[in-house]
């Protein structure tokens, strides 16, 4: 978290430009408001509860930001980008948010790739799963403001955390290539299932929770996964 008395920033001739001060308060103004609703929730949170966070001034507030609400989308918006990018990073996946050509499944007859490698969907959503819920833990109080306090903060909010689901069911559907509409349904089931389960944990702030999600989710997918529930022909037993 930040210090509760953050520096100002420079006066005078010398000073920032005025682009570059509104972007440092923005970003202050964020991270404020993420730290102060993980301590008191959005309803108890106030625009003077974030300016003593953030160390910024009522007038300058206001220039930047028309409401309290609108200081918490821009907070969600952080959020998204924060989580989003850790979690593509490690995926590998590309700006478009699309995993690697040849990434996707190929047919049965093609077997399982080796783990860790390039066209392993299932070793690339281990890998970014655990990311995942690592960059959860690691920025916590933007956590909490996504998946806990955005129900508090009205229609707006709660629409912005769908279309955040519906990106994260898009990059899962691509990873694993779920071509169909049952496939694509695992695939919301899953983050919909995540969601609930690492909630759960982030409201108790429990992060040894939090990375527990990992390996039984992973084990249930990956058993999802050979019983070609993403659209994908299981590989046939040699022994059969």
């Amino acid at each position: 978290m930040s210090d509760s008395s953050p520096r100002r920033l420079p006066r005078g001739r010398s000073a920032l430009s005025p682009e570059e001060v509104e972007r440092i308060q923005r970003s202050r103004l964020c991270a404020a408001m993420a730290e102060v609703m993980a301590e008191k929730g959005y309803v108890a949170t106030s625009v003077a509860d974030v300016l003593q966070r953030s160390g910024v001034s009522r007038q300058s507030f206001y220039q930047v930001f028309d409401s309290k609400l609108d200081c918490f989308m821009a907070a969600f918006d952080v959020a998204r980008d924060l989580l989003v990018q850790h979690l593509l990073e490690m995926i590998g996946a590309g700006e478009d948010g699309r995993p690697p050509a040849g990434g996707a499944a190929g047919g049965a007859a093609d077997g399982p790739a080796p783990a860790g490698d390039p066209g392993d969907p299932m070793g690339r959503f281990e890998q970014g799963f655990t990311a995942y819920l690592e960059a959860l833990a690691i920025e916590l109080p933007y956590t909490r403001l996504f998946l806990i306090e955005v129900y508090a903060a009205g229609p707006e909010a709660i629409r912005r955390r769908a279309d955040l689901q519906n990106m994260i069911t898009d990059v899962l559907s691509d990873l694993l290539g779920a071509r169909d509409e049952a496939g694509r349904f695992t695939c919301r089931m899953i983050v919909a299932a995540t969601s609930t389960l690492v909630t759960n944990a982030v409201a108790e702030n429990d992060l040894e929770a939090l990375r527990a999600v990992g390996p039984p989710l992973v084990r249930n997918v990956r058993t999802l996964w050979e019983a070609g529930a993403f659209g994908r022909h299981p590989v046939p037993d040699a022994s059969s």
